[in-house]
């Protein structure tokens, strides 16, 4: 599931990018059909929380991996159609061989001058896994609205962002709170700073790992295991709803407490 980590070593896998002149452009989705890269150089290309963003001259495309998206890199005339007609944006790039980068089922496709940058990324909090992490203002975000669940508020993206449903899960499990807590009963402070430490450590890491084993089945404490053993009491893990999304508990490593 794509989160503020997968996209941080998206970002790193496409560095190659940089340099490059664009041989050829298409951009498949009605909004942004018309613009064009090509003769130009990429700049830079940069991870936000979930957001993905290359530098092309005075414009930058700006995309999202949502729930499906994913990008490939391929030599010039290698096959890599997908059934569905997935591709939303297809980048021919110079080198000793042409590349073919490629975006499919992409949540969204933009294009922007680059002086709109600040304005596009201002509803956003700060990204957990930017050099310096600004916890202060993500702590203030935060408690800007203290009734609000814990585990919607570490979702929100305003807030801070790159949290996805995953780390949600497991952040409030290793906290030890319900994810219903209002957040004025959690310590935020502690709850950013394991956030951060959870994110960093999972920048480089092919797996997202927050038990600390890197074996399949065995990697993560509560997320997606219903009705599976609490890897610490035995408890059988619970899921329901909160907001719009699904999260995972044990009722007895996380009780909701009395008058929360």
């Amino acid at each position: 599931m794509p989160e503020g980590d997968s996209v941080f070593q998206l970002s790193r896998r496409l560095q190659f990018m940089r340099g490059r002149e664009v041989l050829a452009t298409s951009l498949r989705v009605p909004s942004v059909a018309l613009h064009d890269f090509t003769g130009r150089t990429v700049h830079r290309v940069w991870p936000y929380g979930k957001h993905l963003f290359m530098q092309f001259g005075e414009e930058i495309l700006h995309t999202h991996l949502k729930m499906e998206g994913t990008w490939s890199i391929h030599r010039k005339g290698d096959r890599w159609r997908k059934p569905g007609h997935t591709a939303r944006v297809v980048l021919d790039l110079s080198g000793e061989e042409t590349i073919e980068v490629v975006g499919h089922s992409l949540g969204f496709v933009k294009v922007f001058h680059i002086s709109d940058y600040p304005d596009r990324v201002a509803y956003l909090g700060p990204d957990v896994l930017a050099p310096e992490f600004d916890l202060e203002q993500a702590k203030a975000n935060i408690l800007a609205r203290p009734t609000r669940p814990i585990g919607e508020a570490l979702l929100d993206q305003s807030n801070l962002a790159g949290v996805g449903n995953e780390y949600r899960a497991e952040i409030c499990f290793l906290m030890g709170v319900h994810p219903a807590t209002p957040v004025a009963l959690v310590d935020i402070d502690r709850t950013l700073h394991l956030t951060r430490r959870l994110m960093w450590e999972n920048r480089n890491s092919p797996i997202r790992v927050t038990t600390g084993v890197r074996r399949a089945g065995e990697s993560s404490y509560v997320f997606g295991r219903n009705n599976k053993p609490c890897r610490r009491c035995g408890t059988r893990i619970v899921n329901a709803e909160l907001g719009d999304r699904i999260i995972w508990w044990c009722p007895r490593c996380q009780p909701l407490l009395s008058g929360a």
